[in-house]
């Protein structure tokens, strides 16, 4: 899960935030007002206010940052002309940490109901009472699932151009898919490698037209249009990937060095239904536009719910709407509990 939170637990600090391998211990038999879930723009902003409003507040996330952190260049988020995704997330958590929030790098295995409280417990065994939850958690990448992904995996398979774009100097690579995280990404990765094959199975793109644009201009990158990998092969490395024309086909191996896998993300249908959040068809979380779910005293925010138009999913609307959460949780608990509860 790239928003955080689910699924898998690093446990690396792999981030400038101070985070700390004490804070389940420091925090255990306290009653905090809010565990947020997930660190992507939408669990951060949320952090923010809720410090703002003198809530006790813990996040818990796999990586701080999320979707954001594996952006390319980010060129439509106010205040910055251009800058890169992970640049972007150090100015985050620059913030953060100045609200000394703490950051639990770990994975959230569930969220019961505690009497009027909840309960949030993680991979690691931890639990966190809480007046209220935040569920931040942005949506989870998906893969190709072609022969070869998962063992050329970190070996000329990607899912983080600005992460890996610097390992590609001077190489040929390809980027699969055709929105706005596909055509950032190839255009970042123009950069550094010789040649990218942008490869995808439509004959148009879903990606904003500046950045259509500016690929077409681009005279390294070559658009393979309706056209779809069906498997990844190499040696101890990747080495190329066998593409079909879903139109005529035709099939062919592409010798490329790298593959970046930008097609889209899912929700975690699973964990969202265990909580008992209602849903919407597609499996994101239902929110009024105060970011109030169908649990009383739970709310969410970001890439996990479905107020958020999919084909704009933006940086900036995910942080509005964390900040919402943590406003609507304030006054939550100012009314159920009022000033003087105990913390």
């Amino acid at each position: 899960m790239s928003s955080g939170g689910l699924l898998t637990s690093t446990m690396l600090n792999t981030t400038g935030l101070e985070l700390s391998g004490e804070v389940a211990e420091k925090l255990k038999g306290k009653v905090l007002d809010v565990v947020i879930i997930g660190g992507g723009p939408a669990g951060l902003n949320a952090a923010i206010y809720a410090a703002r409003f003198g809530l006790s507040t813990v996040i818990i996330t796999e990586e701080v940052g999320g979707q954001v952190g594996k952006a390319g260049w980010v060129e439509d988020y106010l205040g910055y002309v251009r800058i890169t995704g992970p640049d972007l997330v150090n100015k985050f958590e620059e913030h953060v940490r100045y609200y000394n929030v703490p950051v639990l790098i770990d994975s959230v295995e569930k969220v019961t109901a505690n009497g009027d409280l909840f309960k949030v417990t993680t991979i690691s065994g931890d639990e966190f009472i809480s007046r209220t939850v935040i569920i931040a958690v942005g949506e989870k990448r998906r893969k190709l699932n072609v022969p070869g992904e998962d063992k050329y995996n970190g070996k000329g398979v990607s899912y983080c151009a600005p992460c890996d774009a610097p390992l590609f100097k001077n190489k040929v690579v390809a980027v699969v898919g055709g929105g706005d995280s596909a055509a950032s990404s190839a255009l970042l990765l123009t950069e550094y490698a010789t040649k990218v094959y942008l490869i995808h199975r439509r004959n148009s793109l879903r990606a904003q037209p500046i950045y259509q644009d500016l690929l077409l201009k681009n005279s390294k990158i070559t658009i393979l249009w309706n056209t779809v990998v069906k498997e990844l092969k190499g040696d101890k490395v990747l080495k190329s990937a066998i593409i079909q024309r879903v139109d005529s086909g035709e099939s062919m191996e592409l010798p490329i060095d790298g593959i970046f896998i930008e097609i889209g993300a899912e929700p975690p249908v699973e964990f969202f239904k265990a909580i008992g959040l209602d849903l919407d068809k597609n499996g994101y979380i239902n929110v009024n536009n105060m970011m109030e779910t169908s649990v009383k005293g739970i709310y969410a925010a970001g890439d996990c719910v479905s107020l958020t138009p999919r084909g704009f999913r933006q940086i900036i609307t995910a942080a509005a709407q964390g900040a919402l959460a943590a406003y609507s949780a304030y006054n939550y608990i100012l009314t159920k509990y009022g000033q003087n509860r105990e913390k």
